[in-house]
């Protein structure tokens, strides 16, 4: 196995040829945050806080899928790249309904928690309140699309682990959301076995146990690490 030697944050680190940035940064406990990304699931590169300075390139590159190379130099908190994290939190906060107090995720939120994270404490851009559903058809789960970022780790785990397809991205731009089945009720959806996994993998509120209230989600994410590693070696889930 041949292994290449790069620079993150002026720290040699050594990762296996075909090993991303994100893996080489999170191996030589080098923290950079993401939200889309889940260890065992697909990358998708699609909240792009992840997004890194690579010497040599005037673009960002997310480092969920960028390979790492020998001599390679990222940064990964140049005042750029902290400029560009609380501008992307404050698009998530603004283009949905992020209401911390009520939320069944309170204290226990991603997304909550990088906003501490990047220092905001307000936006500088003005809230969209949009009109948004919640589907409490399924009789165990329920789903707020207020709360929802659109991380896709939900489709993701139902399709790669689970194999039951229940979820799906539809519609485009500011329309698009998460659909179970063919747009419908997620309780009227056969193919949904009631695993919890879409739960599990929710970094919000957006999926959460029927009858949580506020700041009472809590996810057991020892178990989804076990169920996800048990995935990548071939065994059943």
């Amino acid at each position: 196995m041949s292994v290449c030697t790069l620079t993150i944050d002026g720290q040699a680190v050594a990762a296996a040829a075909g090993t991303t940035v994100l893996q080489a940064a999170q191996q030589a406990g080098i923290a950079i945050p993401t939200l889309c990304h889940l260890e065992g699931l697909s990358p998708v590169a699609a909240c792009r806080l992840c997004l890194v300075e690579i010497a040599g390139s005037d673009r960002l590159q997310p480092a969920c899928v960028t390979a790492v190379a020998e001599g390679q130099v990222v940064h990964s908190a140049t005042p750029r790249l902290r400029d560009h994290r609380r501008t992307v939190i404050e698009l998530l906060f603004t283009e949905g309904n992020h209401v911390c107090a009520m939320c069944v995720a309170n204290g226990h939120c991603e997304l909550q928690d990088l906003a501490v994270d990047v220092g905001m404490d307000h936006t500088r851009l003005p809230y969209r309140h949009p009109q948004r559903a919640v589907d409490l058809s399924h009789h165990r789960f329920g789903l707020d699309h207020n709360r929802c970022i659109l991380c896709t780790r939900c489709v993701r785990v139902c399709d790669e682990v689970e194999g039951a397809h229940v979820w799906d991205v539809g519609w485009r731009g500011e329309h698009c959301r998460i659909v179970a089945g063919l747009n419908q009720p997620w309780g009227a959806v056969d193919a949904c076995t009631d695993c919890g996994k879409c739960v599990m993998a929710c970094p919000t509120g957006a999926l959460f146990h029927k009858g949580d209230g506020a700041e009472e989600k809590h996810e057991e994410a020892w178990r989804l690490a076990v169920i996800l590693r048990a995935h990548r070696a071939g065994a059943a889930p």
